[in-house]
């Protein structure tokens, strides 16, 4: 049923070819005509579209890699001039090079499936059924599939014991996409302590450490440095230039449309301080409504601290710390060190989306991925990831807004809730009568509290305001970000409350106490790595 679902999904894929298209399609569009006409070491200076380069360097050489195929559906879409170009073929290429590059993102996901054994098919189906990557990259138009790709093909080695190659697939996904540098310490934590270093006893509590192979780090510090010099070996007189654009922190704390997390609600309480305290009998400075007008640029706060890129940094390092360490002190079951691994990725991927600066909503995506491998290997791995999947996953409509997609936003999110909702439960123990017949509460979601579920059940309030009511009441011109605020702050609170427990999870874990219904395969791939 693999190559079916496989096929399937495609062709959903192609059905969106005609679709709207975010300015996202202009950048890239822009990026194959400046890598195909000009001189590498230009790539990084060319401005002539203000969509300049951003990503790193093997990006850059993928792209001048798909200019050479677009030539022969329309040439004029190389041209640095052709600004906002977007003839029929070139939308045809341009859908059908993300089409093509998602075949390394579902065989990513085979790999991943086949290390479980109840729930194989079930991951699978999650993970190429993301409506996350179906909009983002089918839709609004980007290259995450793929990316992706190369990350669950390193989480896959990783697990199997293949350290160096889990580090050339991570190395790689660095050098295409730098966002995933937020996770990079849990790359680096887990292969010092389970790959260069070797435990001789633990009893649960206490490790003693042996020995340590300076070999075997070598051999990962020679894998990672040749990708980068490889990737970034072309630029070397130009590097202060790259740096800037790949880290261009004069964006501001938020992207234009808030990213459900910390920030959203710091910036929703400024917004709610400001106009509260002057009817208190506090003065307040007037400033422009900027942190909701839309655009991205920095801003100040009105009421509360402005938060400069520093802060950011250190409360995301700050709040990794404790997973981190975790990490480091695992106890000797190798199978219960490589999930917690990827516990690891989960929790360090949110740290960094709930601090992190200039947070893109798409960065969600980048937690639930992951989980949703963990989904079948734990309960409350299988129950968070049906909380956060809801959550982040609506938080992303507002990025398709033309409102005829509305209904295929919708019936892609509650398709993907019914495959969650109506498999993962059934892998765990629920609770029973003495009839044998499962007994949840009325209008209670599977494995999910009546407080829980009816967060959940918000979510659709959520949608009729802003689809029916927003306009209705007339609020459309004078308060146009409202229904956005409202979803990011809404959002934001599920996405903390995903985070709190998720991390006590991974910080308390007990492995003789969890079911793990689905890793059983897991125990012919985990080998010593000594």
């Amino acid at each position: 049923m693999i190559l079916q679902i496989a096929l399937l999904i495609t062709t959903v894929k192609f059905l969106f070819i005609p679709l709207y298209h975010s300015t996202d399609f202009e950048v890239h569009r822009n990026w194959l005509a400046l890598s195909h006409n000009l001189s590498v070491k230009d790539w990084y200076y060319e401005s002539t579209s203000e969509w300049t380069l951003d990503y790193p360097p093997l990006f850059a050489w993928l792209e001048y890699g798909l200019s050479h195929i677009a030539k022969f559906f329309d040439a004029n879409m190389l041209q640095v001039s052709n600004l906002n170009y977007n003839s029929h073929m070139t939308i045809m290429f341009q859908r059908l090079s993300v089409i093509s590059l998602d075949l390394l993102y579902i065989l990513s996901a085979k790999s991943c499936s086949a290390l479980v054994a109840n729930g194989k098919l079930l991951v699978f189906i999650l993970l190429v059924s993301n409506p996350g990557l179906l909009m983002v990259d089918h839709i609004h138009f980007q290259y995450n599939g793929f990316l992706y790709g190369f990350l669950l093909f390193s989480i896959s080695h990783m697990i199997r014991s293949n350290f160096i190659q889990a580090a050339v697939w991570f190395s790689l996904l660095l050098n295409l996409k730098h966002i995933f540098l937020y996770i990079a310490p849990v790359y680096a934590v887990h292969l010092l302590r389970t790959y260069c270093f070797t435990v001789s006893s633990n009893d649960g509590i206490h490790t003693a450490w042996y020995s340590f192979s300076f070999g075997n780090l070598l051999k990962v510090a020679i894998a990672v440095i040749t990708v980068f010099v490889i990737s970034f070996g072309p630029f070397i007189d130009h590097m202060p230039q790259v740096i800037a654009r790949l880290f261009p922190f004069k964006r501001g704390l938020c992207h234009a449309y808030w990213a459900p997390n910390f920030w959203a609600l710091y910036n929703f309480t400024d917004k709610a301080l400001q106009y509260a305290l002057p009817k208190c009998g506090f003065a307040i400075p007037k400033v422009e409504a900027a942190m909701t007008g839309g655009l991205v640029q920095e801003y100040d706060h009105a009421v509360l601290p402005s938060i400069k890129p520093s802060i950011t940094f250190i409360l995301t390092v700050v709040s990794m710390l404790p997973a981190l360490i975790k990490l480091w002190h695992l106890g000797a079951d190798r199978r219960y060190r490589v999930l917690s691994f990827v516990r690891c990725l989960v929790v360090c991927a949110t740290c960094s989306f709930m601090f992190g600066w200039h947070v893109h909503e798409k960065a969600i995506l980048m937690i639930l991925i992951p989980l949703s491998f963990l989904a079948v290997l734990g309960d409350v791995d299988g129950k968070m990831f049906l909380i956060i999947s809801t959550v982040g996953h609506y938080s992303l409509f507002p990025l398709l807004y033309p409102k005829n997609l509305l209904p295929i936003k919708i019936f892609m999110l509650l398709t993907h809730m019914a495959i969650g909702f109506g498999n993962i439960p059934t892998l765990y123990e629920v609770a029973k009568t003495k009839g044998g017949k499962k007994r949840r509460a009325f209008m209670r979601l599977p494995m999910l509290g009546q407080i829980e579920s009816l967060y959940i059940y918000g979510l659709l309030a959520v949608c009729i305001y802003e689809t029916v009511l927003h306009e209705a009441w007339g609020l459309s011109k004078s308060l146009p970000f409202l229904p956005l605020m409202l979803t990011s702050v809404y959002c934001s609170l599920g996405v903390i409350y995903f985070w709190i427990n998720y991390y006590y999870y991974f910080l308390t874990f007990n492995l003789s106490k969890v079911p793990i219904v689905g890793a059983m395969n897991l125990n012919q791939y985990v080998k010593k790595a000594n």
